[in-house]
């Protein structure tokens, strides 16, 4: 018998629906949202966490007291609703005082300040059950090639990052950090452009095996690159630790759309690797499925809770439409056609070795020439089965 899936657990950032709807060109259009009525909200919903950066939560500048009081209400809040606090992450971009940077600035003080600020997020983070930590280095970059040292603003990266891994083991705390990749915005350049560009730094690091990422859908499709291979080579790596959900039109500005409501191919095969795993098995993601997007500037207050929803009913029918694609026995069937399961079927034979290939009684030459007009001719219908998972998206199976 079928088994029924799991519930899906989706989680909101607090910065997502509380976003007022201000931009560079424009003033807010929403009044702010009180954090705790956010979480009520998505309650209602049938989200099951909210995240925050540290800001979100408690204002700049709030004493310690005062800071003691918000925490608490979100305690309540949590209680009461029976939300969770999956992830927690720092705004280290906002304050002028970042405008160089934060782990990369080009002022001592202001690093030293940054990891101060983090690793009091950290603390918070623990206390509220959060296993991931976020890092987005919005503002670790620069807009001019001779504005960084840039082996200076690397090395300076691994050390914080390093720093906040060996803080959060010397505290014993279950968490680990994932690092979010971003090619540009609001920095001309970021430092850790891509989901490829974080892998290679993550290898550098002292910690770096409780150390992954965090890719989101857009910033990946800003870079021009393919969101669905991104997560896949995070997976493969066991370094997709969070992942941010969201939509885009392609390499603009970050729009952070509904999920779904840009490339819906693409998010079409976000969700199915994500719920199904890759054809042949293979490491599976295991965490929240988070909406990292922003309520649209046109929309009011009723409109802001419509767009939550629509995320996850977005990824909800997508989830559906991916069960039925994987079980359907035409799309097995092009899946084989097209060379799938060989795919998962070693290059080499067992106890071969590469020089074997080379190995020949006849003229080596000739036989690569004439085993490549062989193989020249198959056919891989790759397009039979897009246009199988496109009609499983519209519902026209």
């Amino acid at each position: 018998m079928p088994t029924t899936p799991a519930p899906i657990q989706f989680t909101f950032g607090l910065w997502t629906v509380g976003w007022a709807a201000q931009d560079p060109f424009g003033d807010a259009t929403r009044a702010p949202l009180d954090p705790v009525e956010s979480v009520r909200r998505l309650a209602e919903l049938g989200a099951a966490g909210v995240t925050f950066h540290d800001d979100d939560l408690v204002p700049s500048g709030a004493s310690a007291a005062e800071r003691d009081a918000v925490v608490q209400r979100l305690k309540d809040a949590l209680a009461e609703t029976g939300l969770s606090v999956p992830m927690v992450t720092t705004n280290t971009f906002t304050h002028p005082v970042f405008k160089d940077g934060a782990l990369t600035s080009n002022d001592r003080g202001v690093r030293r300040l940054a990891l101060r600020k983090v690793l009091r997020q950290v603390e918070l983070g623990a206390e509220l059950g959060a296993r991931t930590f976020v890092m987005w280095g919005g503002r670790e970059g620069m807009e001019y090639d001779g504005a960084k040292d840039h082996k200076a603003a690397l090395d300076r990266y691994a050390e914080g990052v390093d720093s906040v891994a060996g803080f959060i083991r010397e505290r014993g705390y279950d968490m680990r950090i994932a690092l979010e990749p971003k090619p540009n915005e609001p920095r001309g350049d970021i430092l850790l452009p891509t989901v490829g560009h974080a892998l290679g730094f993550i290898a550098t690091l002292e910690h770096g095996d409780i150390v992954g990422l965090n890719p989101e859908t857009g910033h990946e499709q800003m870079a021009g690159l393919n969101f669905t291979a991104g997560i896949a080579q995070a997976l493969w790596q066991d370094k997709l630790f969070h992942i941010d959900l969201n939509g885009q039109h392609g390499p603009r500005f970050d729009q952070d759309l509904v999920f779904g409501h840009g490339d819906l191919l693409s998010a079409f095969f976000t969700v199915d690797l994500l719920e199904n795993g890759f054809p042949g098995g293979g490491p599976r993601y295991d965490g929240p499925r988070h909406f990292d997007y922003k309520p649209s500037r046109t929309e009011d207050a009723v409109g802001v809770w419509t767009s939550a929803a629509a995320n996850m009913e977005s990824y909800t029918m997508l989830a559906e439409r991916a069960r039925a694609f994987r079980a359907d026995p035409e799309v097995q069937e092009a899946m084989r056609a097209s060379g799938l399961e060989e795919l998962a079927t070693p290059t080499l034979a067992e106890g071969e070795s590469a020089a074997d290939l080379l190995v020949t009684d006849g003229d080596l030459g000739h036989e690569i020439a004439a085993e490549s007009e062989r193989l020249a001719g198959r056919g891989y219908a790759h397009v039979h089965l897009n246009q199988l998972a496109l009609r499983h998206v519209l519902g026209a199976a």
